[in-house]
């Protein structure tokens, strides 16, 4: 069986013939799924079955929730989403009132953002639990990884203000959670989030790194004017949301330039 840089090649190839904005893909994708061009999804047939298996699970989970009364028609989308996943994943906690863990705290963003991006309630809680689960699996022991990594950029990017934010004594304490527990849900919004998703969906979550030294070198002005960390860390939690979009495509930009073209490994 391929491995899964070969298999997700579809970011890659959009890199390739110079597709990186949402529209173009968006134009490519529906190209692709023109049937005059002969191309067809692999087990096409098999489609309609497994989303037929999938809305059952779906509804049988849910009833479940409901039947030992941790979720109500009251109860908000993500928060069920959270706790169909806690009961699948065998998280579930005696109580619904006991407090939320941190990763519990990380779906809830995930699950907001996602909630905005996909209308209807099955193929949001499954994307969700897909990209959870990558989070937590594949690339679970390269997110840690990613405060340094982050470092080591910005140093080539701007050494004067990676200094700058080391004299704050803020290196330690920028937002890293929400910029890679959360990958940046709450923080950029759901269209460019959208954008950095696709990345780290078709196989690489160091474009996560390469946004965060993006936000910092796009408001350089504003960050060096700070003189303390928690100013500065309180500042990059809720940047100005009309660069986003900029933002995100200086990123891709900056991962080419230090990446080549990546083929999508952590």
């Amino acid at each position: 069986m391929t491995d899964d840089s070969q298999r997700n090649f579809r970011s890659v190839y959009y890199e390739k013939v110079g597709f990186r904005g949402v529209e173009e893909k968006k134009s490519l994708e529906i190209l692709l799924k023109d049937d005059r061009l002969g191309i067809l999804p692999p087990h096409h047939e098999s489609h309609a079955k497994v989303m037929m298996y999938r809305k059952d699970q779906y509804s049988d989970v849910l009833h479940a929730l409901k039947v030992i009364r941790f979720v109500s028609d009251a109860t908000p989308q993500v928060e069920v989403y959270l706790r169909m996943y806690q009961l699948e994943s065998g998280k579930l906690p005696r109580s619904p009132s006991f407090p939320l863990e941190p990763e519990d705290e990380v779906f809830l963003a995930i699950a907001k953002a996602m909630e905005e991006m996909v209308e209807d309630c099955v193929d949001c809680y499954w994307i969700i639990r897909c990209f959870v689960n990558q989070l937590n699996t594949k690339y679970r022991d390269f997110l840690p990884q990613l405060p340094k990594a982050f470092e080591q950029y910005l140093n080539l990017e701007d050494s004067r203000l990676l200094s700058h934010l080391k004299t704050c004594s803020a290196v330690s304490k920028l937002p890293y959670d929400l910029w890679f527990k959360r990958c940046f849900a709450g923080c950029l919004p759901e269209s460019s989030l959208q954008r950095v998703w696709d990345k780290v969906v078709s196989g690489s979550c160091k474009i996560l790194v390469f946004v965060a030294v993006e936000i910092l070198l796009t408001f350089k002005i504003k960050v060096m004017a700070l003189n303390s960390a928690e100013k500065i860390t309180k500042f990059l939690e809720n940047i100005p949301q009309d660069s986003s979009d900029a933002i995100v495509s200086k990123a891709i930009d900056l991962w080419h330039k230090h990446c080549g073209t990546p083929v999508h490994s952590a």
